[in-house]
């Protein structure tokens, strides 16, 4: 027996337990062997991540697409799993170690301080998977992986090993996003823009033999211009034409830098020339492999002056007191030797302004300080290589996106691809497997064993062991672990956390083992994530599924939009703004949640999420769940082998046409990926038409006499309501699959959960006859209930319906639902005439006339004059926002989420417009 009230909380734990028990979603079900395969893997979360609403957005979709597709009869892996997050969780345990007053990293050593670690991981790991759960994923928990694991990490060392052999991963020095605080490289996607209110120092160079004369640069950063070795200008600057080949000397410093023609220098922008420190910054770091430039560092892993002993900076310069003085800031922070190398600039002379300057400086996510462009010994994948293939298999359509303009983003990364660095100053994470001898060659193997034969092989002579002699150190352990004390030393840094990502689709199913997974379900279908790591991780996983499995990973990369706030601001705990799907969850219910990002879930829209929405499903889910126990309470139970086509009811025939074709309408939209259609076609069936008219309109069978009729209509109700638990259940999983079971007692048992239940397949149910019938009422009481809502007419107000040279199939239609149209339209009776009689309202419906005389009824001229000072009131909004909207400072300044709102501001009030100005036609027709 269904409860009266809905409750989500009492139901979650207990339908979870039951899917669980009943390994509801394990791949590889005996039942499914020869099923075709369907499979996705999920974007790993931290280890050390909480929900937050992208991650709900993210797996609630899948999770449509997973049970959508089990119910169809599929063979369904949804891989889970979690990334072990290098710089996250490092930091994790290291705040825990300073918290509880126990020794720090480097004092543990790396050892022990990974034994931390992996107890961290243990004791409070993964608690996101949980509440993944919580939200009813429906993945295969008992295939859970982590990139760490010993499968995952074999797949990462025989990856790096075969990109080094075939001299795709090799070691480089180049610019990297240097944090100095943490001291480690990060990637791109680590780094947060933050506006800074600075200042643009202008400085003026002495030009080499030219005394008195100037070139004046500008920079936003003094401290770096110690590692300057060039000036830049326009090749067409005619301005300094004349100066291109000459050099300039280095204030405080007297390096001798030439002056240079390239275009990177812009002839509109400050002074046209621009000092370049390739060490220092990215752009100049390219400017500087153009003309050969030296690569001077002027910094150290702590963001401090680097000077004294630094040979490069040191390099071909005089002894002087300017020198001397400078040398003096070896050691000063770098914000520190700013405010210095300014204040001598100005002694010297050679300040020539400073200007205040808001300006980008990007910022290390995690440790919040300013990250600086440095020059550094890594590991790079030759992505441009890799990325060829990738490219093709988009082109040629082996991998689609969708939306498809997301190609394009694709392509743009893709076609001005860099060196990836992929080497992390860590001790948490994959640990890279290089391994170097005394004198410096690096031995590439998957194991330190491998490595280590190979060094022995390599420094035999050296050694002066004959070949025999070297095969028997290598046979024997404690030799070959002496061999390896002596001679060599692991690379202390461990690979980026993308590395082990980029192999998620197929390290997760066992590869490079030869296991049956692998075979059966890579590629996988489709892959959903956001846009803001196409790059950092859908791109990589193209070219590590292409390079070692031969096939791309996903034929579809379904790409999901931002949640945003409801005023369409991006969430942000500075700004207060964080909405927790949790506590949604907690005051509405999982089901709720989900359907409510699904039915938000447009292509290429983001969503505005209010809390109100949320609410407004619950209210949806209320709905249902009352439907049901109306249905209950009149007797509607499941009949064994009823079959919706042996109907004889109109009604009946209709709802099971209507029933068909939602249907298909969700199922058109789930397999189109168009999530917000499915849900808003689900919607409206199980409110509009099953709850709102369906069962209003069954209810005088339901509540009359015994008949064939009624014992129809029990059976019918029972059915459609069992298709909508189907229809619905990809949403709204947990509360469909509770109705499934108790609308099951005392009846008919279901023989299995709903979630493995066939998805409705509806043929032969399409019957335009009782569509045109029924339609026609639905469509009449619409009509006039929304010209009643416009004049303001009272419930208790009852009006005549006058129908207007109607045919004999109409005439005979209102004959047969004369007291159900008077009833639901407040009617006190229906007449038939040639024409419209004065002072009516005139409706057309299906093609054919009706009238609603109100003459007597509303005072036309005050109903015109209300009408007329709605239609004003809107026009003046309409005015004000157009002004906001043609005012190009406004639009410049204004935040995007504003102008957004004020454009959907301006579509309401066109909606409302539309309406006031199509219920004045009717008033000024009908007087």
């Amino acid at each position: 027996m269904i409860e009266k009230n809905y409750q989500p909380s009492d139901i979650e734990v207990r339908i979870a337990q039951a899917w669980e028990a009943a390994h509801a979603f394990r791949s590889g079900r005996p039942d499914r062997a020869s099923a075709e395969p369907y499979s996705i893997v999920i974007p790993p979360p931290n280890v050390t991540g909480s929900l937050h609403m992208g991650h709900a957005l993210n797996n609630t979709l899948q999770d449509v697409l997973c049970r959508f597709e089990r119910m169809r009869g599929r063979d369904v892996l949804w891989q889970p799993g979690t990334d072990h997050a290098g710089i996250a969780t490092q930091m994790v345990v290291e705040r825990q170690l300073m918290e509880r007053q126990q020794p720090g990293r480097r004092e543990l050593g790396r050892e022990k301080f990974l034994e931390k670690v992996w107890a961290w991981k243990v004791e409070s790991g993964g608690a996101i998977l949980n509440q993944l759960k919580r939200l009813g994923a429906s993945c295969d928990w008992s295939r859970e992986r982590f990139t760490m694991d010993e499968g995952l990490s074999r797949a990462v060392a025989k990856v790096f090993v075969e990109l080094y052999r075939a001299g795709l991963i090799y070691k480089d020095k180049r610019l990297v996003n240097w944090d100095p605080k943490l001291l480690t490289a990060i990637s791109d996607l680590e780094v947060q823009q933050v506006e800074i209110k600075g200042h643009l120092w202008h400085f003026k160079y002495p030009l080499e033999g030219m005394d008195g004369t100037f070139i004046t640069v500008a920079t936003t950063r003094p401290e770096t211009m110690l590692g300057d070795t060039a000036v830049a200008v326009h090749p067409s600057d005619t301005r300094y034409a004349h100066l291109v080949g000459k050099h300039v000397i280095l204030p405080l410093v007297g390096r001798r830098i030439p002056i240079v023609a390239d275009e990177y220098s812009d002839p509109e922008k400050g002074t046209g020339a621009v000092k370049i420190t390739p060490a220092h910054d990215f752009n100049d770091f390219e400017v500087g492999r153009r003309h050969d430039l030296p690569m001077v560092s002027v910094l150290d892993v702590e963001g401090k002056l680097a000077l004294a002993g630094n040979e490069d900076f040191l390099a071909g310069l005089a002894a002087s007191a300017e020198l001397d003085a400078t040398l003096k800031l070896h050691g000063a922070d770098r914000f520190a030797a700013r405010k210095a190398i300014v204040a001598r600039m100005e002694e010297a002379g050679l300040l020539d302004k400073i200007e205040p300057n808001v300006h980008m400086v990007p910022h290390g996510d995690r440790s919040g300080v300013a990250i600086e462009p440095f020059l550094t010994d890594q590991w790079y994948v030759d992505a441009k290589r890799l990325a060829v293939d990738a490219i093709a298999a988009v082109e040629d359509g082996r991998t689609a996106f969708v939306p498809k303009n997301w190609e394009k983003t694709y392509y743009e990364w893709m076609d001005n691809i860099q060196p990836w660095c992929i080497s992390r100053q860590l001790w948490w994470g994959h640990q890279i497997p290089a391994w170097y001898g005394p004198d410096g060659k690096v031995f590439v193997a998957e194991s330190e064993e491998v490595a280590a034969v190979e060094a022995l092989t390599h420094y035999t002579e050296d050694m002066e062991i004959t070949v025999q002699e070297g095969h028997d150190i290598a046979a024997d352990p404690s030799r070959l672990r002496a061999f390896i004390d002596d001679y060599l030393h692991r690379d202390e840094d461990v690979l980026d956390t993308w590395f082990s990502s980029a192999l998620w689709p197929f390290s997760t199913l066992g590869w490079p083992d030869d296991a049956p997974e692998v075979k059966r379900y890579y590629p996988t279908s489709v892959l959903v994530t956001g846009f803001d790591i196409i790059f950092f991780w859908v791109a990589r996983m193209m070219m590590m599924g292409l390079h070692f499995m031969g096939e791309v990973p996903f034929s579809t990369v379904y790409i999901h939009a931002l949640v945003r706030d409801e005023k369409g601001a991006k969430m942000s705990k500075s700004k207060g703004n964080v909405i927790d799907p949790l506590h949604l969850i907690d005051q509405y219910g999982a089901d709720a949640l989900r359907f409510t990002l699904a039915a938000m879930a447009a292509q290429g829209r983001d969503i505005k999420l209010a809390t109100s929405r949320v609410e407004g499903y619950r209210n949806f889910a209320t709905k249902l769940w009352n439907a049901c126990r109306f249905a209950e309470m009149n007797g509607c139970a499941t009949v064994v082998g009823f079959d919706p086509k042996s109907a004889r009811e109109t009604l009946n025939r209709w709802i099971a046409h209507e029933t068909a074709r939602a249907a298909q309408e969700v199922t058109d939209a789930i397999t189109a990926y168009r999530f917000n259609d499915a849900a808003g076609a689900v919607y409206r069936f199980v409110w509009n038409v099953y709850c709102d008219w369906y069962l209003e309109l069954a209810k005088p069978v339901l509540t009359g006499p015994d008949g064939a009729a009624k014992t129809e209509t029990r059976a019918m109700v029972a059915w459609a309501r069992d298709e909508i638990l189907k229809l619905l259940h990809p949403f709204m999983p947990f509360i469909t699959e509770e109705l499934w079971a108790v609308t099951a007692e005392g009846a008919d048992p279901r023989g299995g959960l709903l979630t493995l239940a066939d998805w409705p397949r509806l043929q032969g149910l399409e019957n335009p006859v009782a569509e045109a019938e029924i339609g026609w009422v639905v469509d009449l009481v619409t009509a006039i209930r929304s010209v009643r809502a416009e004049m303001n007419i009272t419930p208790a107000t009852l009006t005549p319906l006058v129908l207007v040279r109607v045919s004999d199939e109409t005439h005979a239609r209102a004959g047969r639902w004369t007291d159900v149209i008077k009833r639901l339209a407040r009617l006190s009776g229906i007449e038939f005439t040639t024409a419209a009689p004065d002072g009516a309202v005139q409706l057309l419906v299906r093609g054919e006339g009706a009238a609603l005389p109100l003459k007597g009824v509303i005072d036309f001229a005050a109903e015109r004059a209300r009408l007329e000072k709605e239609i004003g009131k809107v026009d003046a909004d309409i005015k004000r926002v157009d002004a906001k909207l043609g005012n190009a400072d406004f639009v410049r300044r204004a935040p995007e989420e504003v102008i957004e709102g004020e454009r959907e501001k301006r579509e309401e009030a066109m909606a409302r417009r539309a309406k006031f100005t199509e219920a004045l036609e009717r008033i000024r027709s009908a007087s």
